[in-house]
């Protein structure tokens, strides 16, 4: 399946994007194994829509189960990353200013907590951060290299600001990003699918659960 295709809008909602072909964009980004696995933010404050969550973000974590499963079958990396922040604030950022909640999420608070249906195995990396993207000074990027991994199959929340911070710093770290769309979510549907589209044109490969799996396991010897 073309990986860009999908998610293209209307022109008449969006405007002319016929240049994005015709300059060159979308080009499908080939697969290559060894293949890992980032779920980005699935945790209860962003699965609560009275919190920070809402629109497909349950029905994601919800698909996220068989995917998360399919990659330990396969004995892939597996990472996982939520927003901590520290007890005295100190650690308060730019991050903050725009949205002050943020600073609720805390070591031992319930809302930062990773969702009971995607608790973390043994050996797989929690990556605790305070900005969107889970790379940003954090130990992300070598632990991946160090397993080997070339194809990051990415799911988490949410898909216009953590999960597209998390792509583009993945792609500018040399991996190639597999964003699962289904195991994606937002609190918003259209800027879900507007940033789906920029991600398929510029940054990943863009594609259902169900191609993402057959796609991996036919590249997997």
């Amino acid at each position: 399946m073309n990986d860009t295709t999908q998610h293209i809008p209307t022109e008449g909602a969006q405007g002319d994007i016929s240049a994005y072909a015709r300059q060159g964009f979308g080009t499908p980004l080939p697969l290559k194994p060894p293949f890992g696995l980032l779920i980005i933010d699935f945790v209860n404050g962003f699965a609560d829509p009275a919190v920070f969550g809402g629109g497909n973000i349950p029905e994601a974590i919800a698909q996220t189960r068989e995917l998360l499963a399919h990659a330990r079958a396969q004995g892939w990396p597996v990472a996982h990353s939520r927003i901590v922040f520290s007890d005295d604030d100190a650690d308060s950022n730019v991050f903050c200013l725009k949205v002050p909640g943020m600073l609720t999420l805390k070591e031992d608070s319930p809302a930062s907590a990773i969702v009971p249906e995607l608790a973390p195995a043994a050996g797989e990396y929690v990556v605790r951060k305070s900005t969107p993207s889970a790379f940003f000074g954090t130990m992300l990027a070598p632990w991946l290299a160090q397993r080997g991994v070339q194809t990051l199959l990415v799911a988490g929340c949410v898909t216009s600001g953590c999960v597209r911070a998390s792509v583009v710093d993945a792609m500018q770290s040399g991996f190639r990003p597999l964003v699962v769309e289904d195991c994606c979510g937002d609190r918003a549907l259209g800027p879900h699918q507007a940033n789906l589209f920029d991600m398929a044109q510029k940054y990943a490969a863009v594609m259902p659960m169900a191609d993402a799996i057959a796609q991996t396991r036919a590249l997997t010897p």
